[in-house]
């Protein structure tokens, strides 16, 4: 690969035919599909600039994977009904861009269960083909589709009821240790769903009958591309450690896992201007 210097963003993720998760780094207009450079020696080296992944200027410091202030406090993709859809700010009349919240919150949304290494609930806007690119994000192993429902608002709302009874965070540390046993995720949901009935029932009273409805399930095995896990992660940073390099022994979710038991979540660094060769 040659050298490439750019600002870094969340790889963009696929998977092939023998469902094997597909990492892509977009960096100067080129797209380095990054599963080809496991094994090899990989250099990560922070230029000392960070930009805002939405309006390109010069920060200090990034804020939401990111964003400058000014965005971060402006947009309606920072604030904080982002993380709990349930308090959706545009069904408040309260949203900072009701046309980005019509074109990303009032459309349909998934609820899905995942097996991060232990089974949590979550939500994502598309699933195409019976897969999402947000489990791939998540390294999830397993997952599947519950519930189809009409908007951000409601996803967070079923994902709140089914949270009090399983996660709906991923233990990343867990994650990316792997080795961890496939779970039934027939079999749970089917366990789940009397404890958690009536309360779906009273929201597709309150917020009508097309509101949620349970699609069918189907399971999906995702494989990662790694040679070997790490046993006492090392988290590592940019900003403390601007030159970032070693043999890429696999990624999983959006980290990329060095030797040494060194890993670095790439999504984290959106934004900086860094140089990436091998």
């Amino acid at each position: 690969m040659p050298d490439l210097i750019g600002n870094l963003s969340k790889m963009r993720v696929d998977i092939d035919d023998n469902n094997v998760a597909q990492y892509f780094l977009s960096l100067a207009d080129q797209d380095v599909h990054m599963n080809t450079l496991i094994g090899q020696q990989v250099c990560i080296e922070f230029q000392s600039q960070i930009n805002c992944v939405h309006c390109g200027r010069k920060t200090n410091k990034s804020f939401q994977q990111g964003y400058c202030f000014p965005c971060f406090r402006s947009l309606a993709q920072c604030d904080t009904c982002i993380i709990k859809p349930e308090q959706c700010h545009f069904a408040q009349g309260t949203c900072r861009e009701p046309e980005w919240g019509e074109a990303n919150c009032m459309q349909d949304h998934f609820v899905y269960l995942a097996n991060t290494g232990a089974v949590k609930v979550g939500i994502t806007r598309h699933v195409t083909d019976g897969v999402s690119s947000r489990w791939i994000d998540q390294g999830a192993t397993q997952a599947m589709a519950i519930f189809r429902v009409a908007t951000r608002k409601i996803s967070g709302l079923v994902e709140t009821t089914i949270a009090q009874h399983i996660s709906d965070k991923t233990n990343w540390r867990t994650m990316l240790k792997g080795g961890y046993a496939a779970i039934d995720l027939v079999e749970r949901w089917q366990a789940l769903k009397p404890l958690v009935e009536d309360e779906l029932k009273a929201l597709i009273a309150s917020e009508g009958l097309q509101s949620i409805s349970e699609v069918e399930a189907n399971p999906v095995q995702i494989e990662y591309p790694v040679l070997q896990h790490p046993e006492k992660i090392k988290s590592l940073n940019l900003d403390k450690v601007p030159v970032i390099e070693g043999q890429l022994l696999g990624i999983k979710g959006q980290y990329l896992l060095f030797d040494g038991d060194r890993v670095f979540n790439i999504r984290n660094a959106a934004g900086y201007y860094a140089q990436v060769s091998s």
